[in-house]
């Protein structure tokens, strides 16, 4: 399995604050069956700022220990970027990495409680770059809840959507369960990413997930998700099912 997005490199942001921390936690991805692994740290977000170099730094060190350790594992560079006014000024997109460091697909992170005005015009500007913004965790976004259909808006205007794979095994609470379940039947949804932080309240949980997945929509709905995050490892186009726009009220969550 290849899992797109976790906090994973230690003393950056929000994840493991030292190294036997990393490991147990590469140790625990290992054994879940993900065999490839893009690092995603914070930038921009308020509190953290990890910029390109840092992160690409960081993943030479780490990867080097893997090697050295002979852990079945490859360690992969991205950033979990915030969305902001001036993303896209010299300065802060000198500062940006896109996954594997590629150009093309870059984890773009809303606000918890809105969706900004401006992010339409982000999403036009990256367009023009040829970069293919991928919103991390919209299930958990309180706007979107509240107003579904700004997520099919995201998607018709080119952006793709990742689930993260808590929100679909209930780890969020039965709303955002609820709310993620009508997100994949809807044709919303691209990529299924751990968003790992920790091995305690947020750990590694793909492959419960996918089973989940399986039961619910059959194996062809779980090799969607797998293929689409393999394509992107390789940073090819990824599969594209036809999104289907909120119609009514679903069990009253919207």
């Amino acid at each position: 399995m290849i899992d797109i997005h976790c906090h994973i490199l230690p003393n950056m942001d929000d994840g493991p604050d030292y190294e036997n921390e990393f490991m147990k936690m590469v140790t625990f991805a290992v054994n879940t069956g993900i065999t490839h692994l893009f690092a995603t740290p914070h930038h921009m977000n308020g509190k953290y700022l990890n910029p390109k170099h840092k992160i690409l730094d960081r993943i030479t060190i780490m990867n080097e220990k893997l090697q050295l350790t002979n852990t079945p594992i490859i360690i992969l560079p991205g950033q979990e970027l915030r969305i902001h006014r001036g993303l896209l000024t010299k300065s802060s997109f000198n500062e940006i990495l896109t996954l594997g460091n590629n150009g093309k697909y870059l984890l773009l992170e809303l606000p918890s409680f809105e969706v900004p005005i401006y992010t339409w015009e982000i999403l036009y500007e990256l367009s023009l770059q040829d970069i293919i913004p991928i919103i991390v965790h919209p299930e958990r976004n309180v706007e979107i809840i509240n107003q579904p259909n700004l997520l099919y808006r995201i998607v018709q205007e080119g952006g793709l959507i990742q689930l993260t794979s808590g929100s679909i095994i209930g780890h969020f609470g039965n709303k955002i369960k609820s709310f993620t379940e009508k997100i994949i039947e809807h044709d919303l949804a691209h990529f299924i990413a751990s968003d790992a932080h920790n091995l305690n309240t947020r750990s590694f949980s793909l492959h419960q997930a996918y089973d989940k997945i399986t039961k619910l929509y059959g194996m062809n709905k779980t090799f969607y998700f797998k293929e689409n995050a393999e394509l992107l490892r390789l940073n090819l186009n990824i599969k594209l099912a036809t999104p289907i726009p909120f119609r009514k009220k679903i069990l009253g969550i919207f």
